[in-house]
């Protein structure tokens, strides 16, 4: 008995079964996955730029907090009742363009050829998956407005009572349940710091790829601009696969309206891209931890997409990180990563 006893008292026993119940209780809140992990996003990345503000503006926090937030609220509500009709009607566009490029008989074996590789893989998913969840999302604005609403007003609620939240939280040391404290602020640490600065990272990544690639395809005449500027902020968010994919439907859109010619400056255009991204933004954006072989990185996305759809694409590079953080396969804190 005093040796079973001593077997669930040692530390990676107990921090085993602690992360069994964390995960066993976010897999039973599933259906609330949305909001739980918008208002992990939102919080983070508000939190960094309070944080940032703060260091260039001398004026009170709370004040600052709900300054940006009542400017970002404002401008998505701008958005979305100016643009939410165009963006649909382009979203739907760019979804015909492409279900009627398939739809039609090519006679040239090039083109037949990748046909045959997009619906035979993995990408074809990736694709079908992202546009019904593009389309979906922008028409079902209502219960998606909620959820937004509901993580930002929940993340505001947060920073506005920082101090205060550390403060009380601190109080569990003390307590009956103080190794559960201790065990979720080990892993709440190394949640932060590899989840929550990679999502910052694609983010930042995600956002200078769609600027440059708007005005780009603002430059070769491509149609649909603001439906294509979403499709492609979206696929930014994947790490490595996101710029394969959004290739894709940007080359056979460049073919149905420019030729061969076309593609071809869209591959050249998407590859500068890439090269920014690759030897630019991820160097001063990615600690060296986040520097998954290529493999790895397309074979997490695959699982993760598979078990947890669209949001398995964003977040499943992340999660594995932080698991990878968690084993300390790759613990080390690189000079180049986010401050």
């Amino acid at each position: 008995m005093d040796t079973i006893s001593a077997f669930f008292l040692k530390k990676g026993v107990k921090r085993i079964i602690i992360f069994g119940l964390i995960v066993l209780i976010l897999f039973s809140v599933k259906s609330m996955i949305n909001i739980i992990l918008l208002t992990f996003i939102f919080t983070f990345l508000m939190d960094r730029l309070v944080e940032f503000t703060v260091r260039h503006v001398q004026l009170n926090r709370k004040v600052l907090v709900v300054l940006l937030y009542t400017l970002i609220v404002g401008l998505l509500t701008y958005g979305l009742v100016k643009y939410l009709p165009l963006i649909t009607m382009e979203i739907s566009q760019l979804i015909r363009r492409i279900t009627n490029f398939y739809s039609q008989p090519h006679d040239n074996v090039l083109i037949n050829y990748v046909e045959t590789i997009i619906t035979s893989n993995q990408i074809s998913a990736y694709l079908e998956n992202g546009f019904s969840f593009l389309l979906k999302s922008f028409t079902d604005i209502s219960k998606t407005s909620i959820q937004v609403l509901l993580a930002l007003i929940l993340s505001l609620f947060f920073l506005l009572e920082k101090p205060r939240l550390k403060e009380f939280t601190s109080k569990f040391k003390n307590s009956k349940i103080a190794p559960f404290y201790y065990e979720i602020q080990f892993f709440g640490q190394k949640f932060t710091r590899t989840f929550g600065k990679v999502i910052e990272a694609q983010f930042i990544i995600a956002i200078v790829n769609t600027i440059l690639s708007v005005i780009l395809l603002m430059i070769l005449g491509f149609p649909q601009i603001i439906g294509l500027a979403i499709m492609i902020f979206f696929l930014g968010l994947i790490p490595v696969a996101g710029v394969i994919i959004s290739l894709v439907p940007l080359t056979l859109i460049a073919f149905t309206i420019g030729g061969f010619l076309k593609v071809v400056y869209v591959i050249i255009a998407i590859m500068i891209i890439h090269a920014i991204e690759a030897y630019i933004l991820n160097p001063k954006l990615m600690s060296s931890k986040t520097d998954l072989p290529v493999f790895y990185t397309f074979v997490v996305l695959i699982f993760s997409q598979n078990f947890f759809g669209v949001w398995g694409l964003i977040i499943g590079i992340p999660v594995f990180v932080f698991l990878l953080d968690v084993l300390e396969v790759t613990d080390k804190e690189s000079p180049n990563s986010i401050e």
